[in-house]
């Protein structure tokens, strides 16, 4: 099969389009006839092998798995032993080892139905970053309908998500962008859009009961000084520009958190098939819509990934397979 692989950490040029075996699955696996997947945060730090303290599990010279990739969309075309929830012929979506593939396996506890309504793209570029979204604002910011939420980076992948699922939890909504990407965001049912080039959102009078930055440069002084006494900061991955652990942000704040009436708390998401499957409910329904950016081809990968470093995506960047 055709496979995205790589072999050293690096830059795009480090990923190479190969010849391999097809997977084999184990028993509580699924094999995917990948038809989509997408590029995140995520899959950069993979390459790259930033935050440095990455590497002590996923290998120090380069990537223990050689092929990359986590997000996809396709078809089941073989099962494990122990698997019970999928057969073959099912049109899944989720999160699997090497998804820039013609083929990957992956957990029967990390997929779940693809949605109806969308196509094999759309469908590829939910799983992490929704998932993110989701688990963000509703188990870590415990949001409740009437809340006031601020979303910094609010045009990204997750941003698009987050938007759309606070608006559909209830909240009142104000997303932060750039100049460019602020007609996307009101698109997606923003109650009010603040231009980070124009002005500064802790600033302004208004405070909020929940702050989900998924930015990744604010202080945390400027962050504080936007929540309302007893609001709650979340700090999603690790994107404060720090090559060696990446985190230090959100590691500040863990500490304040204890000595102080506001909440501070950081996390990283965690796949799984309930997740997903309320996802699905909300994109039937039309409460969410996946934001796709651009689509390339397998071939078409690294210009893909460089696409995703240079900041001007609009919601997700997809792989047609």
């Amino acid at each position: 099969m055709r496979a995205i692989v790589q072999r050293q950490y690096g830059a795009a040029d480090a990923l190479h389009l190969e010849r391999i075996p097809r997977p084999k699955p184990a028993d509580d696996e699924i094999l995917v006839r990948v038809r989509a997947a997408s590029l995140s945060r995520g899959t950069w730090h993979l390459m790259s092998g930033k935050p440095y303290v990455m590497r002590l599990g996923l290998g120090f010279r380069g990537p223990k798995t050689p092929t990359a990739g986590q997000d996809l969309a396709g078809t089941v075309v073989a099962t494990g032993a122990a698997v019970t929830g999928f057969e073959v012929g099912d049109d899944v979506f989720g999160v699997g080892s090497g998804s820039f593939a013609e083929y990957a396996v992956a957990r029967e506890d990390k997929l779940a139905r693809k949605p109806m309504n969308v196509s094999f793209e759309q469908a590829a570029s939910v799983p992490v970053s929704a998932s993110t979204a989701l688990q963000g604002l509703r188990d870590v910011g415990r949001v409740a309908p009437g809340q006031k939420v601020l979303i910094i980076g609010a045009s990204g992948g997750v941003g698009t998500f987050a938007v759309q699922l606070a608006k559909a939890l209830g909240a009142s909504v104000t997303g932060v962008c750039s100049t460019s990407k602020l007609e996307l965001v009101r698109s997606l049912g923003a109650d009010r859009v603040i231009d980070y080039t124009a002005t500064d959102f802790s600033a302004m009078p208004d405070r909020y009961d929940l702050i989900l930055d998924i930015g990744g440069n604010a202080t945390l002084r400027r962050l504080r000084r936007a929540l309302t006494p007893h609001g709650t900061l979340v700090i999603v991955g690790g994107e404060d520009g720090g090559d060696w652990v990446g985190m230090s942000r959100q590691l500040r704040a863990i500490g304040v958190s204890p000595f102080s009436r506001q909440r501070l708390a950081m996390f990283v998401a965690t796949l799984n098939t309930r997740d997903l499957e309320q996802l699905t409910e909300f994109i039937e329904s039309g409460a969410v819509t996946p934001v796709l950016d651009r689509t390339f081809t397998l071939e078409q990968l690294p210009d893909a990934m460089r696409h995703l470093q240079s900041g001007a995506a609009r919601g997700k960047i997809a792989i047609s397979i």
